[in-house]
This record gives C-alpha cells, sequence and structure tokens, in this order.
C-alpha cells in the first residue's frame, strides 16, 4: 500500500471533514438535549417559586409579567393566587455585583412587600465562602425572611445596613442585598397586579 504524500490540499480537505463531522455530530447533541435541560430548568424554577410564597392553586408560570427596570432590563414576576387572591410574587431578580459576575434569585414577597423567602437560582461564587447564600450550604439567607424593605435596611452592616454578611465573603453578600432590592424596587415601580 502506497503512502499517501503530505500536501496542503490533504491537508485542507482532512481538516474540512473532520470539522464537518464534528459540526454535525455537536448539532445533534444539541437539539436532543435541548428539550431536557429546558424542562430541567422549568422544574428548577418551579420549585423556586413554590419555596418562596405561601402556597397557592393558581399557575404563576402561565401568569408571568415583566417589569421594566431600566437599561433594557425586565424583572420577571410569578403571582401566586389561591383562591383567585394574591397570596405573594415571585421575583426572578438578578445582579451583576457578585464576586464572580452575574447570579439570579428568586425573591418571594407577599402582597405587603414583606420578603417571605429567597431561593438561589443559579451562581458562580466561590464554594465554600459566596455559595454559603444557598439554603443547602448554610442558613445565611433566614436572616431575611419576615422582614420589610422599608424598615430593614437590606444592605451589610459594613454598608450601614441590617444584614450580617457571610463571613469572608463580604462582596457575595453585598450582591445579594442588590439583587434582592432590584426585586422590591420593581414590585413598587408597578410589580402589584
Amino acid at each position: 500500500m502506497a503512502k499517501t504524500k503530505s500536501s496542503l490540499l490533504n491537508m485542507l480537505l482532512t481538516l474540512v471533514l473532520v470539522t464537518a463531522i464534528s459540526g454535525l455530530v455537536l448539532g445533534f447533541v444539541y437539539e436532543a438535549t435541548k428539550g431536557p435541560i429546558e424542562k430541567s430548568k422549568l422544574a428548577k424554577k418551579n420549585r423556586a417559586i413554590e419555596n418562596v410564597v405561601p402556597a397557592f392553586d393558581n399557575q404563576p408560570v402561565s401568569e408571568k409579567f415583566g417589569v421594566p427596570i431600566g437599561a433594557g432590563d425586565t424583572i420577571v414576576f410569578y403571582p401566586a393566587k389561591k383562591g383567585g387572591e394574591i397570596v405573594g410574587y415571585a421575583i426572578e431578580t438578578y445582579t451583576k455585583k457578585a464576586f464572580s459576575g452575574k447570579f439570579k434569585l428568586m425573591v418571594g414577597l407577599l402582597p405587603d412587600g414583606t420578603i417571605n423567602n429567597i431561593a438561589v437560582l443559579e451562581h458562580k461564587e466561590t464554594p465554600g465562602l459566596g455559595d454559603k447564600m444557598e439554603k443547602k450550604k448554610s442558613d445565611w439567607s433566614v436572616q431575611f425572611n419576615g422582614k420589610h424593605p422599608d424598615t430593614f435596611k437590606v444592605m451589610v452592616k459594613k454598608d450601614g445596613g441590617d444584614v450580617d454578611a457571610i463571613t469572608a465573603s463580604t462582596i457575595s453578600s453585598r450582591a445579594y442585598c442588590d439583587a434582592v432590592m432590584r426585586a422590591y424596587n420593581a414590585f413598587k415601580k408597578g410589580g402589584k397586579k
């Protein structure tokens, strides 16, 4: 069997063939996993809604609405109702001030604006430090429950607020407070429907 001589044309054809096959495989895998990934994200969002507002009997995801907060950003509200009456709002909020960039929270507010509960949707904070904002890692976030942002200063104590910062993770704590206040400000702006 004769050995094929390496040439620019042979190398280009091989590269194009490998790239085309890889692209097709990646496209197939993406299409095959897109549906399950979306279902998983929706299930996580539904669990977060259930965790942050009182018991409800409607489908908050199907009744969601947005409140523009400026710069093209919108905060999404999921109204929770029982017997047709609002029992709370699950508010999908975010901050870009975190140590590792952006993270998202689901903040549950009662109809009067009191914080019912908060769940972390996604983050990239440092394991063992900033990730203590998650309930499964620590009970740090419990200090917000039952508090009203008009009387409870949602800022870390170093900044003159009422929030105890996560030890060695003041930046993450400040970012968490920023996301909570973004949700509350959107609620005051037009989230009560």
